[in-house]
């Protein structure tokens, strides 16, 4: 199999986002690395937030969207609305445990990845795979209006498979 080829877009901007919270103080037990990572953001450690944070972490770096996120937790029997899913991915997101990420107008997925990063998109998979850093410079941004700055750039670059 081939790899993909790199995408280079001009020269690198600085780095514009703050930095996701680091993850110290973890000890390779994902329920007591949950609680310390709800903690260290300033989030109270409710039973839902452990429970989902613990479905979400508990397996290394991933895209997930609330519906997926939803079906796991259903399977594993936690008693949690879609709602309520939605609800804890966007403070999970606020606080800089997952980074959201817009593939279109109807499909949005929250990696356990916040480290600055793009994504290829693989259509008619809905698949989002992490490019690592280093294959991606962004050239110049654009200037923001007055009163705005720009928080983050994304990169999403769209692949399907070839004709064979």
């Amino acid at each position: 199999m081939t790899q993909p080829p790199t995408v280079t877009f001009s020269s690198s901007i600085e780095p514009l986002a703050d930095a996701p919270p680091a993850r110290a103080d973890l000890n390779g037990c994902p329920w007591h690395d949950v609680k310390s990572m709800l903690r260290q953001v300033g989030l109270r450690p409710t039973r839902q937030r452990m429970a989902l944070g613990w479905i979400l972490f508990a397996k290394g770096d991933r895209h997930l969207t609330a519906e997926s996120l939803y079906e796991e937790a259903t399977r594993a029997k936690v008693p949690v609305s879609l709602a309520t899913v939605y609800n804890t991915l966007h403070q999970f997101t606020e606080v800089g445990l997952l980074r959201q990420v817009a593939v279109d107008g109807s499909k949005t997925y929250f990696d356990t990845n916040a480290s600055d990063h793009h994504h290829f998109f693989v259509e008619n998979e809905d698949a989002l795979v992490d490019i690592p850093g280093a294959e991606v410079v962004v050239g110049k941004a654009p200037t923001p209006p007055e009163g705005y700055e720009v928080a983050r750039i994304d990169v999403v670059v769209r692949l399907r498979r070839k004709d064979t």
